[in-house]
């Protein structure tokens, strides 16, 4: 939106530079983009832009960290983007204190929004993250700007995700899929089949689930692990979903489907990285944990989401259509879900299971 401030933050080696760097070139050869780097040198961003073959024919560059002389620069060439890489490198002459400090950050990003208000410019920060991924600076910051983003991705996966944590002209619910390339950051069309990789062999334990991420929904696998425990208290270990949830939902199992796993080990992993928020994971976990538990793989074929509550019944989520039409599309055949969430007709060639407790679902399988 033209005159608002986008927040972009990140971990280190997320790919914000290169992502803004990929958005400039394209953006500067129609519009006037000045991009202002406070961390690399001219050189070091013209090397990196030169290896990405990207087009930098129009891409006005400045290395600078004053506030005053990027103002100035700005108001001579009236850009219509103005990307600040990085905010926490920024410093304001009439502030004491250093750049990245609580006091040159807020100030630093006040001034540079209100040129962005009054000069209808769209301003791009980048910002920094700290140890617990929350974004660095004062928090001031976050209520500054108009848009806050977050680039996400391990270091051992060249997958990267971008999605919104507050947007005053739109809506937060969206997500990108990228992946680091050799030419940069590159749009992935299909997410689910980056989580679909399963090998041949059938295992126990192991199960797809629809998940729903922005708007749109994403296949993903689960695992479980159960193990007989030599420790008094056995563990609960959980990669990529609520451990605290795990050990309610096992807990439920046992008192609604009859099911002991007490003396078990259980280990829980979401393949790929992918870190499950919602509760529409809820039945897939329990059924994966009841095949490891009996040593039985389930069908490879077979998807299953769904809500499970305290007394075992099983409880519908969002979005529930368009989740059972991107399994079918997928190529799966037959789906465990709440009733609520069956449909009148099923997709062609998918079977809808609709249960209503757990010990509906147990059956089914």
């Amino acid at each position: 939106m033209p005159g608002s401030a986008v927040l972009l933050g990140g971990h280190p080696g997320a790919g914000k530079s290169t992502l803004l760097l990929q958005t400039a070139c394209k953006l500067a050869q129609g519009r006037g983009v000045l991009y202002v780097t406070g961390e690399e040198s001219l050189s070091q961003v013209a090397m990196r832009a030169h290896r990405l073959q990207l087009p930098t024919q129009g891409l006005k560059m400045l290395a600078e960290t004053s506030v005053e002389t990027i103002l100035a620069v700005a108001e001579r060439e009236r850009p219509e983007i103005l990307i600040i890489d990085s905010i926490q490198t920024m410093h304001l002459e009439d502030i004491a204190s250093a750049p990245g400090g609580v006091a040159q950050v807020r100030e630093s990003a006040a001034a540079l929004t209100r040129f962005a208000k009054q000069s209808n410019t769209v301003l791009l920060l980048v910002g920094h993250v700290t140890k617990d991924g929350s974004l660095a600076g004062p928090k001031v910051l976050e209520h500054m700007i108009d848009a806050s983003l977050l680039l996400e991705g391990g270091a051992d996966s060249r997958f990267r995700t971008l999605r919104g944590q507050k947007n005053r002209f739109g809506a937060v619910n969206e997500l990108g899929v990228f992946a680091m390339l050799e030419h940069g950051l590159k749009e992935v069309k299909n997410p689910s089949a980056i989580f679909l990789s399963r090998t041949e062999e059938q295992a126990p334990g192991s199960l797809v689930m629809v998940v729903w991420e922005g708007t749109r929904p994403i296949l993903v696998e689960v695992q479980a692990l159960l193990d007989d425990s030599p420790l008094g208290n056995p563990r609960r270990v959980a990669v990529g979903l609520d451990a605290n949830r795990l050990a309610m939902l096992l807990a439920v199992l046992h008192r609604h489907g009859g099911l002991f796993t007490g003396d078990q080990d259980v280990f829980l992993n979401v393949v790929g990285g992918v870190k499950v928020l919602e509760t529409s994971a809820d039945l897939a976990v329990l059924l994966a944990v009841v095949s490891s538990l009996q040593s039985r793989p389930l069908p490879r074929e077979l998807v299953v989401f769904g809500e499970v509550g305290l007394s075992g019944e099983i409880r519908p989520v969002p979005s529930g259509q368009e989740r059972i039409l991107e399994a079918a599309k997928h190529g799966f055949t037959r789906a465990i879900v709440p009733r609520a969430n069956a449909p009148k007709r099923a997709p062609e060639g998918m079977e809808v299971v609709a249960v209503d407790k757990l010990a509906d679902a147990l059956e089914a399988l």
